[in-house]
């Protein structure tokens, strides 16, 4: 939705160019002489526990924490956890009920656990070595450094020399400093959210400053609506790569300085809680990753197929209109959305009843339900103050909401006046989820979208209901604060002693949200939950949805934190129709499959203001190979629905006629996400880490490890210029074009607009279906195979996978008779041909009928003879309607080393009707070239 944030946008953006603090100018002071080991022990179980002592107490900040606690752990093979605390005080952390994990022992219980026959003399070799990573440490000053055991790699080095720019550990109250060393041909990712515009690689002397907050995308190198204190490290040592991953578990806000050679944390609260991951693949790191944060969310089948939402459907009518229109349009269409348009004066769970009538939003809902079509409607946070809102006076008698003064804290959204939940409180989270139910009676909505949950707030500081006027009025833009309100600068809380870069240009971090002097349930202050509010609300709503009839939820939240991708999918936020904007997408949306967060997608054709006719061309055509794909707009926009250009409706037709029929691969990847955290969007380098020229690609990215995707994202253009991996790549849309690459390098290739390039990468197989209008109608019609091998292959084999199920199940796993998962093979060897399936679970899929009716083969250097099927180990007798093509394949591009010479070709065997629940086997000898 459109947010403060908006209208903010120039001011924010003057500010920007005129206020931000300069990263790379700043030269830290060194603060104080960090601490001491004094002790350090092994626990029965194998850790160790230290015992830290200040060595010089001094007042930057505030004042030393005296005595410390350190613990290491090696919690798995690949994991290694650093935890270090106050040793006298309990100290806030991310609450272990909210993002479940190991917990290091309590203050008192770690004196007690610790035998003395483990006491480590401090004058001794000083490795704790695992399976993959050791822990080293010097005692004074103390420091740590973790390794890889098997090269000897360090991969954090907290030390600090005289002639370092950062300091030896920090560790007071509301200031934690903490550096480590990098070598400089490192290339670190992550640490977001926020707007990158030098791509996805970390660019030293960036500002990355973490603190939820509603500011609009449009802002670069600020802090945005999510917190995500991780990165990934991809070095390559002689040709071969190396990556592994650092989480500061924290949820404090924090800057975080990046010079090319050292990373410095500075943090205004909390714990330093870190966590290693070894990889040493890019995928690796992030399997184990989401092992330890959660695996991502399965997601329904319908999620993957486009979808409409605008801020400014201001009736039932426009909203039948839009979906009658995508039909006259031929464009795919699965979800239609609301923002708050159906609403009763902003209010949450309730109905505008004059503009979204229940009776004939019911028979809407029946009509586009029976369709397979699905309805998905934005609630937000703030609760209207008023004592005629149900859902208002059963939150009050609940006692649900966020205190200020033993009083609920008032704030400024939509609604006007508006209480915010505490979903830290477990009787909130039974309110919200009876709230949830309630409204789903009144509209069987088939998702919730979360929004202005950082939390945004129009007003900031103290305030009460103005007396003697209303507010808001009615006139005006709805964002400006009309509450009376004051400043709170009387607590260390709202004024910490030292000020993060909030906003990009060190606003007060209390600023649009709530103030960070309120408190949570049990005392918790807003100044340490603040980044974790739009996580807690997922997690609060997913128990909600999933509750209602047993089936998987579909949540979009727009904040998120550490583990929020285990709950819901994210957009990123406010974005503009801008070229720019279009190309910084896909950085945001690669970070975020990073995260742990893979269904991410960006609003389509930009949030505001009018995009361009030839933009929106290029951004459906990108868009519709988003993980998440929405076409989005703010009410002050014109409108932009696909079919309101002739020309954006071609190439809708076109990017997502590919879509649809990709829809069952892309159901895979959501699979292989949910059970190892693989992103479906990914970069360059996952799939080829030990090239360091694709470390920075940033306009062009894989879905999956075996389809590249490479949009236009520059004006004018009709062509693009593309990064081809030494390899064969095919054309998706054309597959009798074949580039082949020996090295590493750039190709401009003809993008015509309504045209958008997909290669298909060698060695894979891919399921895809003839597609259609409908998920629900595409999903049942049958099966193709694409098996790629290296052009002119004699000698190679092809791998690829399928997993279906029902999608209405909430779990996404295998055993529960509900689900098929296929994996396909193919050889080509001594001149014969054989492409083969595995079946597991067959139940699923042969009850639903699914048959595979044409398999093509890419890259033969000869045509086929002697042809033989077998389903189930026995052959196929009647081979009449099977019929067997080949085309030869073209070459757009010369290829090197006079391979533009070779003929070679593309096999389709069609007229299959091979059960996809029943093995099979195909063969054929290679005949005449």
């Amino acid at each position: 939705m459109f947010s403060h944030s908006l209208p903010c946008f120039l001011l924010v953006t003057l500010f920007l160019s005129v206020s931000t603090v300069d990263f790379a100018s700043s030269v830290p002071t060194k603060i104080g002489k960090g601490y001491k080991l004094i002790s350090i022990d092994k626990t029965s179980d194998g850790a160790l526990v230290g015992h830290l002592q200040v060595k010089q107490k001094n007042n930057i900040y505030g004042h030393d924490i005296p005595h410390l606690q350190l613990y290491v752990k090696h919690e798995t093979d690949n994991r290694l956890r650093v935890h270090i605390t106050d040793a006298e005080k309990q100290r806030w952390e991310v609450p272990y009920n909210l993002l479940p994990r190991e917990k290091p022992p309590s203050l008192k219980q770690s004196i007690n656990i610790i035998s003395r026959k483990n006491t480590i003399s401090l004058t001794s070799p000083s490795n704790y070595a695992g399976s993959e990573l050791v822990f080293s440490y010097k005692a004074d000053p103390f420091s740590f450094s973790i390794k890889r055991k098997s090269n000897g790699q360090t991969i954090f080095d907290s030390s600090s020399e005289e002639s370092d720019p950062f300091s030896s550990m920090v560790f007071k109250d509301q200031y934690l400093e903490i550096s480590t060393k990098l070598p400089k041909d490192a290339s670190l990712y992550g640490l977001g959210e926020n707007t990158q515009p030098h791509g996805i690689k970390l660019y030293p002397n960036d500002p990355y400053t973490l603190y939820t907050t509603d500011i609009s995308a449009i802002n670069l190198n600020a802090d945005l609506y999510g917190s995500h204190p991780m990165y990934m490290d991809l070095r390559n040592v002689n040709g071969e790569a190396f990556a592994h991953a650092v989480l500061l578990l924290n949820s404090n806000g924090m800057d975080v300085f990046y010079r090319g050679n050292s990373l410095t944390y500075k943090v205004i609260g909390g714990v330093l809680d870190f966590y290693f991951f070894s990889g040493p693949s890019p995928l690796d790191v992030v399997d184990q990753y989401t092992q330890l944060i959660g695996r991502p969310a399965p997601m329904p089948y319908w999620s993957l197929g486009f979808h409409q939402c605008r801020w400014g459907y201001h009736n039932l009518s426009v909203v039948e209109d839009v979906v009658e229109n995508y039909k006259k349009a031929k464009i795919p269409l699965d979800v239609i959305w609301n923002d708050d348009d159906h609403m009763d004066i902003h209010k949450d769970f309730t109905l505008n009843q004059h503009n979204y009538p229940r009776p004939k939003l019911l028979s809407f809902l029946e009509k586009i339900h029976n369709q397979g079509m699905k309805y998905i409607v934005i609630i937000d946070p703030g609760i209207g103050v008023n004592t005629s809102y149900g859902t208002y006076q059963r939150g009050l008698a609940n006692d649900v909401f966020i205190k200020y003064g033993g009083k609920p804290y008032l704030a400024q959204v939509w609604p006007g006046a508006v209480n915010f939940p505490d979903f830290l409180n477990p009787k909130t989270v039974d309110w919200w989820v009876d709230e949830i139910r309630r409204f789903h009676e009144l509209v069987p909505v088939d998702g919730l979208w979360i929004d202005m949950n950082e939390a945004s707030n129009f007003c900031s500081g103290l305030c009460t209901l103005p007396e003697g006027r209303i507010c808001p009025n009615g006139t005006g833009p709805g964002w400006i604060c009309c509450l009376d309100c004051k400043n709170i600068t009387s607590t260390r809380w709202d004024e910490p002693p030292y000020k993060i870069n909030a906003s990009g240009i060190q606003v007060p971090i209390g600023y649009k949200t709530i103030a960070t002097s309120a408190y949570h349930y049990n005392g918790v202050l807003e100044y340490d939950a603040h980044s974790i509010y739009g996580f807690s609300q997922s997690v609060a709503t997913h128990k909600a949805l999933q509750g209602l009839q047993g089936k998987r939820p579909f949540i979009l939240s727009r904040s998120t934190f550490v583990g929020s991708g285990r709950y819901a999918a994210h957009w990123t936020g406010d974005n503009k129709g801008t070229w720019d904007d279009l190309k910084y997408s896909i950085s945001t949306m690669l970070n975020f499959g990073i995260f742990g967060v893979p269904m991410v997608g960006s609003d389509i054709c930009g949030f505001y203001p009018a995009p361009t006719e030839e933009l929106c061309n290029r951004w459906i055509e990108l868009g519709a190979f988003y993980p998440f794909s929405r076409d989005h707009a703010n009410f002050y926009s014109p409108r932009q629905e696909l079919y309101q250009w002739k020309s954006v409706a071609k190439s809708a037709r076109n990017a997502l006629g590919m879509r649809y029929k990709l829809l069952p691969y892309l159901y895979t990847l959501n699979y292989e996400a949910h059970i190892s955290g693989a992103p479906i969007a990914r970069p360059l380098f996952f799939s080829f880490p030990n090239y360091t020229e694709c470390y920075g690609l940033s306009k062009q990215f894989l879905l999956g490890s075996s389809l590249m995707v490479s949009p236009v994202l520059k004006k004018g253009k009709t062509e693009v210029k593309v990064m081809f991996l030494p390899g064969t790549w095919y054309n998706l849309f054309d597959m009798t074009q074949a580039i082949v690459s020996k090295e590493p390098h750039y190709l401009s290739i003809d993008a015509p607009l309504h045209v958008i390039n997909v290669h298909l990468y060698q060695n894979a197989i891919i399921p895809m279906q003839r597609g259609g209008m409908i998920s629900k109608k595409a999903r049942m019609t049958p099966f193709s195979l694409i098996v790629a091998f290296p052009l002119g292959c004699t000698n190679g084999e092809a791998k690829g996978k399928l997993y279906l199920d029902d999608d209405e199940l909430p779990e996404m796993k295998l055993g529960s008779g509900y689900s098929t998962y296929v994996e396909f093979y193919a050889t080509v060897s001594q001149g014969n041909v054989k492409v083969w399936s595995d079946v597991q679970e067959s139940k699923f899929a042969l009850k639903n009928g699914w048959s595979i009716e044409k398999i093509t083969v890419l890259g033969l250097d000869r045509i086929g003879a002697a042809f033989e099927v077998e389903v189930d180990g026995s052959p196929l007798v009647d081979t009449s309607k099977i019929d067997f093509s080949f085309t030869e394949h073209q070459y757009p591009q010369r290829l090197e080393e006079g391979g533009d010479k070779m003929k070679n070709m593309m096999i389709e065997v069609k007229g299959l009707e091979l059960p996809l629940g029943k093995t099979f086997a195909m063969s054929w000898k290679m005949g005449t070239k």
